[in-house]
Parts: C-alpha cells; sequence; structure tokens
C-alpha cells in the first residue's frame, strides 16, 4: 500500500506527539491539527486519506468538525478517539458519519491496525474488478468483505471495517449462531460491557442496511449471540 496520508486532530499535545512520532515512524504522513477549527481547514487543504479525531476539542469538537465534512466529503474514513465511554456517544458518532471509534486510553498497535483497515477502503477500479468473485449472495443483497460493500438492485452501500467484519463472520455461519465473545474479542480485543454496547450499535446499524429484503434477520440469541437468517 501507497504511504497513508493521516490527518490528526488532537489537542492534547502530548498524546498528538506520541501518535504522530509512532505513525511516522512506520511509513504514515501525519499532518496534526491542535482544535476542530483547525482541524477542518487542514481537512480540505491536505486531503487526507483517513481522518483521526479526538471529540472533546475547544472551539470546535470533534463531531462538530465531523458534521460539517460531511457536508461536501462522504467518503473519507473517520475514526474518533474519545475518553467518553457512554453508548449515546458511539450512536452519535456513527450517526455523524463516523467508520470506527477508539476509547482512550489505547494501544499504538490497534491504532496502527484501524487506520490501516480504513485506509484499505481505498481502493482503485483495477483492484475492485479484480475482486468481483468475491461477492456473496444474501437473500436480494451482494455482499463483498474485501470491498466492504453491500449491494442491493445494482446500489451500492460502503461498510464500515466493523460491519464488514461482523456481517462476514454472520454470512460465513449462516443459520447458525455466532457467538457475541468470540467476535468481541476478535474485532475489540476484549469483551468488556462498553464493547458488547458497541456491537450492538453495529447490529442495529446492518439490521438497518438490510432491511430491504424481509427474508433477511439478524437475530439475537439471548446471552449466546448472533444469527443471520436467509
Amino acid at each position: 500500500m501507497n504511504e497513508i496520508k493521516v490527518l490528526l486532530a488532537e489537542d492534547e499535545q502530548t498524546l498528538a506527539l506520541i501518535i504522530k512520532d509512532t505513525l511516522e515512524a512506520q511509513g504514515f504522513n501525519i499532518e496534526t491539527a491542535k482544535n476542530g477549527e483547525e482541524g477542518l481547514q487542514k481537512f480540505f487543504m491536505e486531503k487526507p486519506d483517513v481522518l483521526v479525531a479526538d471529540v472533546m476539542m475547544p472551539k470546535m469538537d470533534g463531531f462538530e468538525m465531523v458534521k460539517r465534512i460531511r457536508q461536501s466529503d462522504k467518503h473519507t474514513p473517520v475514526l474518533f478517539l474519545t475518553a467518553r465511554s457512554a453508548i449515546n456517544d458511539v450512536v452519535e458518532g456513527f450517526e455523524l458519519g463516523a467508520n470506527d471509534y477508539l476509547k482512550k486510553p489505547f494501544g499504538m498497535q490497534e491504532l496502527i491496525v484501524r487506520i490501516k483497515a480504513l485506509a484499505g477502503r481505498l481502493i482503485t477500479q483495477t483492484e475492485e474488478k479484480e475482486k468481483k468473485t468475491d461477492w456473496i449472495e444474501i437473500g436480494q443483497y451482494r455482499f463483498n468483505s474485501i470491498l466492504q460493500r453491500l449491494e442491493y438492485a445494482g446500489i451500492e452501500t460502503e461498510l464500515s471495517h466493523r460491519e464488514s467484519e461482523i456481517l462476514r463472520r454472520l454470512c460465513e455461519n449462516r443459520n447458525q449462531v455466532v457467538n457475541t465473545q468470540n467476535i468481541l474479542l476478535e474485532l475489540w480485543g476484549d469483551d468488556s460491557f462498553f464493547n458488547n454496547k458497541s456491537l450492538h450499535v453495529f447490529i442495529t446499524k446492518l439490521r438497518h442496511k438490510l432491511s430491504k429484503d424481509s427474508q433477511i434477520r439478524i437475530v439475537n440469541v439471548r446471552g449466546i449471540g448472533y444469527k443471520l437468517i436467509d
């Protein structure tokens, strides 16, 4: 993959410097902004591959910054960083157009993996054609976990990395229960209460995106996990 250009909007300057030095040592191209207003300005100047934004920032918070960005840019991946743990914040972030969410404190390796996963969605048309064979059928939908796309009646919807990974696991175990703990450990790294709530948010979003085919359901098997019924 070519050098990934990241815009980091983070008001904690010590943390911003640590992230910048770590990512640059890994071959990333990093631009930083110390508040939401500067982040908004630099986003349109620098045109990054991925935006990493703290939620709580002076002058303009991360939510407002991304809300304004999404008015004209619907595609650049956004990863929110936050110390908040309220599930309402997670929901608000995704409703504004976030693609992923990382709760402080976090490991640098996890941040790197998340950024690479988000940047991996920027695939050329040639690569897309080469991967057309990776589409699978889900009722009246077609799903490609590599491209992170869901297609219905010829119209494609872009999925976040975690949406795609969750749906892939459900498809691979169609009509069977996928254990909640396994999903959490594989995609979040731990099965905490907060991450369990976050998983439920993703399941709700997937249900909405699959709602055009009434024969498809994602059911909650209480205390065990989720099942894709097709």
